[in-house]
């Protein structure tokens, strides 16, 4: 049943008010544990291990996983069932990390990385819910919001990691990086429980856009892929949303390692904390120049940010304080491919295939990010972090090529059109 304007406004702002709280939560758990999951792989396999970037990947593979089959239990029954299943596997994987980690058992450690995934997966897909009761004009907006609420936990989530490994030793007498992963599963807890109990009511199933079981058969992966690569627009939001996460994965999961073998493991948690800044904390600003100035202009300026940090980080050498900046430049171009592709990603297709199409775009995105995160280890082995980050510029390099002949052409359409 459609609802008045008032309403609409009114459900969104509670909305946009939940959402909040759990992606701070969710934000939180997911920086401080990732941040040491290179650590235990070193661990337990020796510092020198090529392996370092398998536990990155594996929260990613598993994020892309699990945005498919959240997003599609999202279009059967609504928002709230798949965020709260996302944070509840989140919260059992982080147990199942923390003993796998507290035992050296590599496989049990990969699994429990796995299952965290889907707090990743949940937090992606809540930018997507708060767009379903937005204005049309106004979605880069309500996204970047949600986005911009992962800033606190996110930036002081990796602050609480030596506090909780210290506690975790003085008190449990857990081996160093068990608590991390402990903390993670209790503030997850938090957010299965903000979603279950406060989104409601559900803002899909008020949009109307849910398709209930024994209704349209949901369209297959290939499928809802195929509907977005169908037009030009929506293969470059896609590539936006692909090689923005790939590079900033593949430099991000080796920056810590590349720290520590050179003396820094102490500052890594701060380089971390400013990165994770950078990815959120101008999300408002870049919601507005996207919905301002274009997705085509957001995508072009982050494609251009991602060369210049990952140049940065090329030429870093053993100088830990360039990979500040170079860190926070990262995520800033990030969050600008993010926003700007996953607005892209919904102008590009019928209002009613959006849902349709929001789990396989996160499921590519973060499968490709999975896949740079399992190669960086290997790759910065055999020629080095500044090659590694050299190759991350030269894939940012090929979608700045591509926005910007995208932006010359729709400049050139509207000038023919006047």
């Amino acid at each position: 049943m459609p609802i008045s304007d008032t309403d609409r406004i009114a459900l969104q702002k509670r909305t946009l008010r939940v959402l909040t709280m759990g992606q701070i939560i969710g934000a939180a758990a997911l920086a401080s544990a990732v941040t040491v999951g290179a650590y235990v792989v070193q661990d337990i396999l020796g510092d020198t291990t090529p392996w370092g970037g398998i536990a990155t990947a594996t929260v990613t593979i598993g994020t892309a996983f699990m945005a498919q089959v959240l997003s599609r239990l999202m279009m059967r029954r609504g928002r709230r069932p798949g965020l709260q299943l996302g944070y509840a596997l989140a919260t059992v994987g982080a147990l199942i990390a923390a003993t796998g980690a507290e035992n050296k058992s590599l496989v049990l450690f990969m699994i429990g990385l796995f299952l965290f995934g889907n707090g990743q997966a949940s937090n992606l897909l809540a930018r997507y819910a708060a767009t379903d009761l937005a204005d049309p004009t106004n979605r880069a907006s309500s996204m970047s919001r949600i986005v911009f609420a992962s800033t606190f936990g996110a930036v002081f989530g990796p602050l609480l990691i030596g506090p909780a490994e210290a506690a975790g030793q003085d008190w449990f007498n857990w081996s160093k990086y068990t608590g991390p992963w402990v903390l993670s599963s209790v503030v997850l807890l938090g957010a299965f429980l903000n979603t279950a109990l406060r989104l409601r009511p559900d803002p899909l199933v008020v949009a109307g856009g849910i398709t209930p079981k024994g209704g349209v058969k949901l369209p297959s992966i290939s499928e809802a892929l195929r509907i977005v690569v169908d037009t030009p627009k929506g293969r470059l939001a896609l590539a936006a949303m692909v090689i923005s996460q790939a590079t900033m994965v593949a430099v991000m999961a080796m920056t810590p390692v590349h720290m520590k073998l050179h003396g820094h493991e102490g500052l890594s948690q701060y380089v971390v904390s400013l990165h994770v800044a950078g990815m959120y904390a101008f999300s408002p600003l870049v919601g507005r120049y996207a919905d301002r100035k274009g997705t085509h202009h957001a995508v072009l300026l982050g494609s251009f940010i991602l060369v210049m940090a990952t140049v940065m980080s090329a030429i870093s050498g053993e100088a830990a304080i360039i990979l500040f900046p170079a860190l926070w430049f990262l995520g800033i171009g990030w969050n600008f491919g993010l926003i700007g592709g996953s607005a892209m990603l919904l102008e590009s297709v019928p209002d009613d295939k959006r849902v349709t199409v929001q789990g396989s775009a996160d499921l590519m995105m973060s499968f490709c990010g999975g896949m740079a995160g399992l190669s960086s280890g290997f790759i910065r082995k055999a020629i080095g972090y500044h090659l590694l980050s050299a190759s991350a510029s030269m894939a940012a390099g090929v979608l700045l090529v591509w926005a910007f002949y995208a932006f010359r052409r729709m400049q050139l359409q509207k000038s023919a059109n006047i």
